[in-house]
């Protein structure tokens, strides 16, 4: 069989004219072949992963996970006192969005069967009180409905919510598995797995927020992204089996699956890992084949979760579907076939086929959202303009995402926090090294023919020529880079990749020849003098850190809450801040009218009218509005009521600039006006007339007061 798939090489390189499917067999052969290996002296370290070596190095990863699993799991007792605190303050501790997703844990637990309570959730009234809404469609909360169910099929004995929180823990070390995989894989040495969890873990203040904000979707979702990662990075190794791209093909199609139905934000993360993609394919370091069959992957997986969430258009109607069915059709139409061609032909077939995937994407794209009205997400590009300096300075939506810190540019605290936790420098070193290959790589390979493309091993002492998989991992970690340098929220997919990186750097003796020009004999101690400096110099401040014990306090919110739970029936619906009826809804149960999963537009525009309450309007108006909404309760905040910022960002400012007001600090500007009318939320507390007439205070402390609507 091998001789004849030779020949049948060898008779194609002199006819000329080949069909597409021999071609693409031609070069799955070429890729595929064994590569010479260099000439090694005696003086030269030797590489091989024995059984027992890989057993040991399975077992230290284990170890690494469990370890790290531990370690945040600590810190959240020690900061909360979790298991000491009442029930009531541990549901409090699940902050805004963390709170709601809780919430339907709970209820599916509190339900008399799961498929009892999942129907619950499909027809649901209590989160957009009175509208009736499918969770399972709108949110990303599969997971709640696995752990309620193998909590109740297991019949566990401890609390509900230690098992929940415990079990988001327990998927961390998942998250250091894919990256200790990687780590390993990229240096052929487990050490840099051991060291990239290390960077991972001391520099946890902007690799993981696990420990503070434990329901979060990405919680549940970034492990499955790195272990996908690593498997792509598995699969793009030349030489591999055929069980082994299997194997690797089947984790990348259920970790891609499982990442995508646990976050909202997945069609972002795999635009991105779509457009590095199209980069290593379009640049010829990826073979066609293997390129198409990840993606395959990810098409099987966005329908998958299009099916599981009740058929959700905002899938098909983003992004990510419309550049998938572009790149599909361009691969199909670029012409592989071999030929010598310049720098500057080959610079513009690449510009040509960019254009032209990009040019069919948003054809796509703008089809698919007229025909599936797709909405949802409009809000998403109202702020990516805003964003850019562009649009309506005083869209509420906008300005809701623009004035949080987290959708902010990263800040400088972040470069030099990392360069004292050490991996920013070996990850510049890294990334610096690669993208200069990168490109060097392809400007050489230019003028060669089809047999010398960057994707079969005809220079040995090139790095990327036979390492393609770092080519993809290059462009990754930039597409990265570049959203969580814009998007502070997104640094979390940045840093896994500098620990990876610098992991790769310490530990991985293909960089040392790179960087160093030389190869060291006594590089397996210096890793584990490494090794060491890193746990002495970082061991006292861990070690002060499992020292700090706190305790979580916030006895205003607790009496809220208890006082809903005894005061008012189970049908009274409530309005108020978005983060505050996240919690009302999970510690009381009661209906809420909105909530801070700001995904749908009719949500959006009953969250501007209902934070009226926060602004310059006259009793009656904010009465009506409520009303409108079948309101029983507000609940208002003297945090947001007085609070002002003088770059307009408060809640108030922006209610005021959205009604064409001049906010309390801003300044005359065309189209806003002066308001005769005193701010709701302040003048109510006077009691007077005609606020009365509306409205009855029915609960105050420090923090909150409760009113009324009277009919």
């Amino acid at each position: 069989m091998g001789d004849a798939k030779g020949d049948h090489v060898r008779k194609r390189k002199t006819t000329g004219s080949v069909s597409k499917t021999e071609y693409e067999a031609y070069v799955s052969n070429l890729y595929n072949k064994q590569v010479k290996k260099p000439v090694i002296t005696p003086t030269e370290p030797v590489s091989k992963f024995t059984i027992f070596n890989c057993l040991l190095g399975l077992i230290v990863m284990m170890f690494c996970g469990a370890a790290h699993s531990w370690y945040m799991r600590t810190l959240h007792e020690n900061t909360l006192w979790f298991t000491n605190i009442k029930e009531v303050e541990r549901e409090i501790s699940f902050r805004t969005e963390s709170g709601l997703f809780y919430s339907y844990y709970k209820q599916l637990i509190q339900s008399k069967s799961i498929s009892q309570g999942v129907q619950s959730l499909v027809r649901d009234n209590h989160t957009e009180y009175p509208s009736t809404i499918n969770i399972l469609q709108r949110m990303n909360i599969y997971q709640e409905v696995i752990l309620a169910s193998l909590y109740k099929f297991l019949a566990i004995q401890s609390p509900p919510i230690f098992f929940y929180v415990y079990s988001v823990f327990n998927l961390q070390a998942v998250l250091i598995g894919g990256i200790f995989c990687m780590a390993w894989m990229l240096a052929d040495n487990w050490l840099a797995g051991v060291l990239a969890a290390i960077f991972y873990a001391i520099n946890k203040e902007n690799t993981t927020r696990v420990e503070f904000t434990t329901p979060l979707r990405e919680c549940f979702a970034l492990p499955f992204l790195w272990v996908q990662i690593a498997a792509i990075s598995y699969f793009f190794k030349k030489n591999i089996s055929r069980i082994g791209e299997r194997i690797s093909l089947l984790f990348i199609g259920s970790s891609t699956f499982l990442f995508c139905i646990c976050w909202q934000f997945n069609q972002f993360i795999m635009l991105l890992q779509l457009i590095s993609l199209f980069g290593v394919w379009v640049l010829d370091f990826i073979p066609s084949f293997k390129i198409q069959r990840v993606l395959f992957m990810q098409l099987l997986s966005l329908f998958t979760v299009f099916y599981l969430q009740y058929y959700n258009t905002m899938l098909l109607g983003g992004l990510w579907f419309s550049f998938l069915l572009s790149f599909y059709i361009v691969i199909f139409i670029k012409v592989d076939k071999p030929s010598q061609s310049s720098v500057t032909v080959k610079l513009l077939r690449v510009i040509g086929y960019s254009l032209l995937v990009l040019s069919l994407t948003f054809i796509f794209h703008f089809i698919l959202k007229w025909f599936l009205q797709v909405d949802a997400d409009e809000h998403i590009f109202k702020f990516l303009i805003n964003k850019m300096g562009y649009g309506n300075p005083r869209d509420f939506d906008s300005r809701l995402y623009l004035c949080l810190d987290i959708f902010n540019m990263l800040s400088w605290s972040f470069y030099t926090s990392l360069t004292s936790g050490v991996v920013f420098p070996l990850y510049t070193i890294v990334h610096t090294v690669l993208l200069l290959y990168f490109c060097s790589i392809f400007l050489i390979s230019s003028s060669s023919n089809t047999e010398k493309r960057l994707f079969t091993p005809e220079t040995k002492d090139s790095l990327l020529s036979y390492r393609p998989e770092l080519a993809f991992h290059t462009v990754q970690a930039t597409m990265f880079g570049i959203l969580a340098i814009t998007t502070m929220r997104m640094k979390y997919l940045w840093t896994p990749y500098m620990c990876v990186f610098a992991g790769f750097l310490v530990g991985g003796k293909h960089l040392y020849k790179t960087v160093l020009f030389f190869t060291s004999n006594e590089k397996l101690v210096c890793i584990f003098e490494y090794f060491l400096h890193l746990l002495r110099f970082w061991m006292p401040t861990i070690q002060k850190e499992m020292e700090d014990l706190r305790e979580f306090w916030d006895p205003d919110t607790v009496e809220l809450m208890e006082w809903i739970k005894k005061s008012t029936k189970p049908i009274a619906a409530f309005s108020g801040s978005m983060q505050l009826l996240a919690g009302v809804k999970l510690c009381s149960g009661r209906p809420v009218t909105n909530h801070p999963h700001y995904e749908d537009k009719q949500l959006r525009e009953k969250t501007k009218w209902i934070y009226q309450m926060y602004g310059k309007r006259e009793p009656v108006e904010v009465y009506t509005i409520l009303k409108k909404y079948q309101t029983d309760y507000i609940i208002l905040e003297d945090s947001i009521c007085l609070s002002y910022k003088t770059d307009s960002c408060s809640t108030p400012d922006i209610i005021d600039l959205n009604n064409g007001m001049i906010p309390v600090q801003g300044k005359m500007e065309p189209g806003l006006v002066n308001s005769a009318v005193p701010r709701f939320c302040d003048e109510i507390r006077h009691g007077s007339p005609k606020f009365t007439k509306y409205f009855k205070l029915v609960f105050s402390n420090k923090t909150f007061r409760v009113y009324k609507l009277l009919k």
